[in-house]
């Protein structure tokens, strides 16, 4: 049989050769012809992964009630008098500018960080360096962790070690005393947070044949939009009560997770493979086909799969070896770099637009509930026009409606216009943040892929340390929020334009065979 010919679904394949360039029947054709559908045990483990995107979400976004600013009222001079009640406020609305007794907060101080602790004077530094701390921690974990997932501890325990440290430092956090200790264990949660994401939509991925590969991918979306959902309603139950019971609520149930993950959870094949760990990728290949009817999978074909070339499983046991290569190959960095520009721009509008929600005039629960909302039809348009979308073109379009809708929040005065403008960028980021982490995916091989979506995550999370502070300059100057926002993801859309169109393309393992279909 000619390895270069793809494997038939009526007709079990021959151990590949040797032929010239190391050419073999590929991985993504053999999981093709095992799996055959989407049987009970890919939904089942699908399921198990994509629910860590849950609790991903909550601590990406709970600061926006714990370290929200609370609403104050002026005190009465006498409350008792027969006159018109006379405030210390007079006309002042700056509480800085005020006496300590001439106002109050109008919940009790513990619902909020900045009452509890009277930061409400502090800065917008000070106030802004529990959010930017978090998104500091996932910066330098997607740096330091992420290859783990291509090297020595694979997709799935990496999903696990990720979400064990964001929930336990999360934990940790409600039994902070100042803000630096509660600073410093963000950054902890936001350094294990740092991978769920990567590995969870990486590990879906790389379980299933191309026909659900994109549509497993958006399940995650849905979860984290769950996740995000579950905020405003967890915190109106919370209103009044103490911060710290957000961060218990949240955490513990995703310790309890991370242990069912652990147990239950199956490694990539497509990972055990390439490291040559096979008879684990032989017992993979069983659960998934046990599930699935009228699978072609046979013990003689297992046994072929098995003794395919070993130059196809790497050599390097380097942490770090996918990053070298993504680095050595001047196509692989050049399209890595160019994702990781666009990732940035969406990024900013992507965390920055739910943070700076409090600067509206709307109701901050409400405003909350529907940017969460406009996180489900971005998912659903994703999940039932993935296969039709040009991935270039629905990128740089969403980017730039996204761009144009948050920069007029900046110009228009009406309420109700600036609240939709404002969800429709914010819904147009969240579809173009989902369609590029699936491209993503496409453009690169198996050996370096979770490294290559970690750093473009990576990016997305540097739009998120930097929106803090332009939110916090945007309470005084709009433009700064919004409109720094709007320009930035209009102009990083551009460099989407360098990379090749992946809609409809099969999953690469190595470096060599995305050299090939790139050039033909």
């Amino acid at each position: 049989m000619d390895p270069n010919t793809p494997l038939h679904h009526n007709d079990p394949p021959e151990t590949p050769a040797r032929p010239k360039h190391h050419r073999y029947a590929s991985l993504d054709d053999t999981l093709e012809y095992c799996v055959g559908d989407f049987g009970w045990m890919q939904f089942l483990q699908t399921t198990l992964v994509s629910i860590a995107w849950f609790f991903d979400a909550q601590q990406v976004f709970i600061s926006i009630f714990t370290d929200a600013e609370p609403k104050w009222s002026c005190n009465l001079i006498d409350s008792t008098s027969t006159y018109q009640n006379i405030t210390f406020c007079g006309n002042k609305s700056n509480i800085c500018q005020l006496p300590k007794d001439a106002w109050s907060w109008d919940f009790p101080a513990h619902t909020s960080i900045i009452s509890e602790w009277s930061l409400e004077c502090a800065g917008s530094v000070i106030m802004g360096l529990p959010a930017s701390s978090f998104f500091l921690g996932c910066l330098a974990g997607g740096f330091t962790l992420a290859t783990l997932a291509d090297s020595s501890l694979g997709r799935k325990n990496m999903l696990v070690l990720s979400c064990l440290l964001m929930s336990v430092t999360g934990l940790l956090t409600a039994f902070s005393t100042n803000v630096w200790v509660y600073a410093g264990l963000r950054f902890l949660s936001g350094l294990g947070r740092s991978t769920i994401g990567t590995c969870a939509l990486v590990l879906a991925a790389e379980r299933v044949g191309k026909r659900w590969r994109e549509k497993v991918g958006i399940l995650g979306f849905i979860y984290f939009t769950l996740g995000f959902l579950s905020l405003p309603a967890l915190a109106f139950i919370l209103e009044g009560f103490s911060w710290r019971l957000m961060y218990i609520w949240t955490c513990s149930p995703a310790i309890i997770y991370s242990f069912f993950a652990y147990f239950l959870v199956k490694e990539s094949p497509r990972w055990l493979f390439i490291r040559g760990r096979k008879d684990e990728f032989a017992a993979t290949l069983r659960s998934i086909a046990s599930s699935v009817d009228g699978s072609n999978l046979t013990e003689s074909f297992i046994d072929r799969c098995i003794q395919w070339p070993e130059e196809i499983t790497p050599r390097e046991t380097d942490m770090y070896a996918a990053m070298k290569i993504l680095l050595k190959k001047r196509w692989a960095l050049r399209q890595l770099l160019a994702v990781m520009v666009v990732g940035f721009g969406i990024g900013l509008i992507y965390y920055g637009m739910p943070l700076g929600l409090g600067n509206l005039s709307f109701d901050l629960y409400w405003s909350v509930t529907l940017n969460a909302l406009s996180e489900f039809p971005a998912s659903l348009v994703t999940f039932f026009l993935i296969g039709k979308l040009n991935r270039k073109v629905s990128v740089m379009g969403l980017s730039m409606l996204s761009g144009i809708c948050s920069v007029g929040c900046v110009f228009v005065s009406g309420k109700g216009l600036q609240i939709w403008l404002e969800l429709v960028s914010f819904f147009s980021a969240c579809t173009a943040f989902n369609v590029v982490l699936i491209y993503t995916l496409e453009l690169f091989p198996t050996c370096v892929r979770n490294s290559a979506v970690s750093m473009v995550r990576q990016a997305l999370v540097v739009g998120g340390v930097l929106s803090p502070v332009l939110v916090a300059a945007g309470r005084k100057k709009g433009f700064m929020s919004y409109g720094v926002f709007g320009v930035t993801i209009s102009l990083c859309c551009l460099f989407v334009s360098c990379l090749p169109e992946t809609r409809g393309r099969k999953l690469c393992d190595s470096m060599g065979e995305e050299e090939q279909i790139n050039e033909v």
